[in-house]
């Protein structure tokens, strides 16, 4: 193999180098989230590639704590080695420009661009790490938690929605609290649908003061509850932003509202059971209503109505 150093060469083989990471990260989001994968199609070319670099390195870094580091064979200490790694691939590739990870690559590339640094990437893996030390939370480590792991993803994604539009015209203090509250919300559901899992499998449990063994209604209820309010923080701010990305947030919303729904319909003592989904034909029915303009994001009463029926 012949190395031309040219400056040249290195114009000409940089873009190459740029496509194959942004294609790594599509393949990570397309096996791993048809929920995320289906909004993002609703976002441009530019920004969809930004989200799709976003969700391909928290998800490759989740994957170190939650059971395919574990699967082959890395005990929690080469884990967390693991996992400092990629953090410090991460800011340094943030800085220069360059990884020889194409997912850390493509991130970087986005992060760079869109406007965001360690600020929000150190947190981030900071509730990594807590994954790999801790197995229950308080009200403030679970607050902790929830930032790094999910409020932030969100404000990540926010930087690629607006990064091109300039100066706002409103307060971008709403938007932000917007973002933080979708995170949230996406995050909460999540726990609620992988309760069993995460306690039997993984040993964690994530709400505070909430022990699977005795999880009833009252206390569902009020784990929805919360997640609602999230959820309604969220749709408040949804028409402030780009139209493509208005689409696909609203999309996502109406997913995770749908989700939201259905574990309330759900009878406690099968939620720790089963994990709730959103069947194909009624993200496909979502996303037309989305498109449509017909699916208004607003306030919602959680009530224990059929999943899919009025509300």
């Amino acid at each position: 193999m012949t190395t031309n150093h040219t400056g040249s060469t290195h114009a000409a083989r940089l873009p190459l180098y740029d496509a194959t990471a942004e294609a790594a990260s599509s393949v990570v989001i397309d096996r791993y989230s048809t929920s995320f994968g289906l909004a993002s199609r609703l976002l441009t070319k530019d920004t969809r590639e930004h989200i799709k670099n976003v969700y391909a390195l928290v998800r490759v870094a989740d994957e170190v704590v939650d059971g395919p580091a574990t699967e082959a064979g890395l005990d929690p200490a080469l884990a967390r080695t693991v996992l400092d790694e990629l953090e410090q691939d991460t800011e340094r590739a943030m800085v220069h420009g360059f990884s020889v990870n194409p997912v850390v690559h493509a991130f970087a590339r986005s992060a760079r661009t869109t406007g965001f640094g360690a600020e929000l990437t150190r947190p981030f893996f900071a509730s990594m790490r807590m994954d790999l030390e801790q197995t229950e939370h308080d009200d403030s480590s679970f607050a902790t938690y929830v930032y790094g792991s999910a409020e932030v993803v969100g404000l990540m994604c926010l930087r690629a929605f607006v990064y091109r539009a300039g100066r706002p015209t409103f307060d971008e203090a709403v938007l932000v609290d917007g973002a933080r509250a979708l995170g949230a919300a996406f995050q909460k559901v999540n726990f609620l649908r992988d309760l069993h899992a995460d306690f039997e499998v993984l040993g964690r449990s994530y709400f505070p003061g909430v022990d699977v063994r005795t999880f009833d209604e009252a206390t569902k209820h009020r784990l929805v509850a919360d997640v609602q309010a999230d959820l309604d923080t969220a749709a408040r701010t949804v028409p402030l932003l780009p139209k493509d990305a208005r689409n696909a947030v609203g999309l996502a919303h109406a997913l995770f509202q749908e989700l939201n729904d259905r574990i309330a319909a759900t009878p406690a003592h099968r939620l720790i059971t089963t994990r709730v989904r959103v069947p194909n034909p009624v993200k496909a029915r979502l996303a037309a209503q989305v498109l449509a303009g017909r699916a208004p994001l607003r306030s919602r009463t959680v009530t224990t109505h059929q999943p899919g029926g009025p509300s």
